[in-house]
């Protein structure tokens, strides 16, 4: 909702001087308008606090061996559901994590969902077997979600539009830059319970750094909260936020719970963009399962040396954002000088194209190359390029829905995180069996021809999203 469309709404209920809102363009309450120090130190703590989730789903993949052999468990899928299993919290957790942020602000789902995210990986660090282990990641998931959830729209409240593609970068940081590497070596000499000590003691640090350096920024609630605060101070109950709506909040809550939802199955832009990321995260979850098996088989690597197989996501992962962050923003801008200065949302489609034909690249890459048994560097290429595909098309999605839905940003973002998170728990479970059946080479290139298929979504969107935004069967209040 645009702040004016707000305003005339009230004014059917209030007078304007009753309405309560920034005081003027410069307010310094306004989120947009903090220091560059202030927004730096912000997007710095949100970047850590996201690394951290991705970085918990995965770094025990690399000693997932060991993890099964001290918990007696032989059954492969089981060992997969342990590394996958976080997603599932994933999928649970961004449902009710957004629409509440919505209606209460971000500040309190963060630091609630922070102390979640801490509980229940010192629990996976101390977990007596496979059961417990399991249900100890689902509720590390459904706590460590919120930042991935809320991240983007934490950026839309603080970062102009023309400046959001490098925020959104710093924020895309989390997808497995390293961090299983240190996974593999922990587990072989200290023992895979370290690898969740080690992400408890980040996570407490995360917590307070979060509850210290992470200010409210939604809008919404900051108004609210000013327009409460005045109604005390001048005792005119009167008083209402420029930005409030008329529904009472136990209406509110139920409506905004059911926003995301709505949002997956109606609106054609944010379904398309789930179920593609979904497949690619997907594909990333069954590459963490199995890396250690496969470089094992093939190369003969060790328990710790397996975790130099995720140094190629890592590096791409780095590499893509690094490209997508510099071109991002500069594209915008460029694109809106030449549509006479208007700015459409779908100027931040034009990078996913590169990162969608990467991915099948990578696939086939790594496929052929770990089955053939070429140098292990050259598998590693692969996932590289991979890697770099899909982060890539991960931030040009997560900056077109945050540009499309800019106060329902979170909700948007949680539609796509539930898709991807649901897919990317399961698929993972057929990773084994598709190996299997099919080889290395064949099994990665059925992936890498899905990949194909999907390469024109970019180019749908980026030529037609505007008029499927505008079209009447599509124009939802969500």
């Amino acid at each position: 909702m645009d702040q004016s469309d707000a305003t005339a709404d009230s004014d059917t209920a209030v007078t304007d001087c009753n309405l309560v809102d920034w005081d003027g363009p410069g307010d310094g309450e306004n989120p947009m308008n903090w220091s560059t120090k202030k927004k730096a130190v912000f997007i710095t703590t949100l970047s850590f606090i996201s690394t951290l989730s991705p970085l918990a789903s995965s770094i025990a993949a690399p000693g997932i061996a060991s993890i099964r052999s001290d918990f007696g468990v032989t059954d492969t899928y089981v060992g997969a559901f342990i590394i996958s299993g976080f997603l599932i919290g994933y999928c649970c957790g961004p449902l009710i994590i957004a629409p509440l942020s919505e209606v209460y602000g971000r500040y309190v789902l963060y630091n609630i969902c922070g102390g979640l995210f801490l509980i229940f990986n010192i629990a996976c660090s101390v977990a007596p077997n496979s059961g417990s282990m399991i249900a100890f990641r689902i509720f590390s998931g459904i706590g460590g979600s919120a930042p991935l959830t809320l991240g983007a729209g934490s950026l839309a409240d603080i970062v102009p539009r023309e400046k959001r593609g490098v925020g959104m970068t710093l924020f895309t940081l989390g997808p497995m830059v390293g961090p299983t590497i240190a996974g593999g070596y922990l587990s072989e000499n200290v023992g895979w319970r370290w690898s969740f000590r080690v992400v408890s003691i980040a996570a407490a640090v995360a917590l307070l750094a979060t509850a210290l350096l992470m200010p409210e920024t939604y809008a919404l609630t900051i108004l609210e909260r000013k327009a409460r605060r005045l109604r005390r101070e001048t005792n005119n109950p009167s008083l209402v936020s420029v930005l409030a709506t008329n529904r009472k909040s136990k209406d509110l809550i139920v409506f905004s719970l059911f926003r995301p939802a709505k949002m997956m199955f109606l609106s054609p832009i944010v379904f398309s963009l789930s179920v593609y990321m979904a497949v690619l995260y997907g594909y990333l979850y069954l590459l963490f399962t199995t890396f250690p098996q496969v470089f094992k088989q093939q190369y003969g690597f060790s328990q710790g040396s397996s975790g130099l197989a995720y140094i190629g996501i890592g590096i791409g992962s780095l590499v893509g954002l690094l490209f997508a962050g510099l071109v991002s923003d500069r594209l915008v801008r460029t694109l809106t000088l030449r549509n006479a200065g208007q700015y459409q949302p779908e100027y931040r489609l034009p990078p996913m194209l590169c990162g969608a034909i990467l991915v099948p690249i990578g696939l086939f890459w790594y496929g052929w190359t770990a089955e053939k048994q070429l140098h292990w560097m050259l598998p590693i290429v692969g996932t590289a390029l991979l890697g770099c595909g899909i982060v890539i098309v991960l931030m040009s999605t997560s900056t077109y829905l945050v540009d499309a839905f800019t106060e329902y940003a979170a909700s948007a973002m949680a539609a796509n995180t539930v898709t991807r998170s649901l897919v990317g728990a399961f698929l993972p479970l057929a990773g084994e069996e598709l190996y299997r059946q099919l080889g290395l080479g064949w099994g990665n290139s059925l992936l890498g021809f899905i990949a194909l298929a999907m390469i024109p979504i970019p180019v749908v969107f980026y030529k037609y999203g505007q008029a499927i935004r505008q079209m009447k069967l599509f124009n939802i209040e969500f």
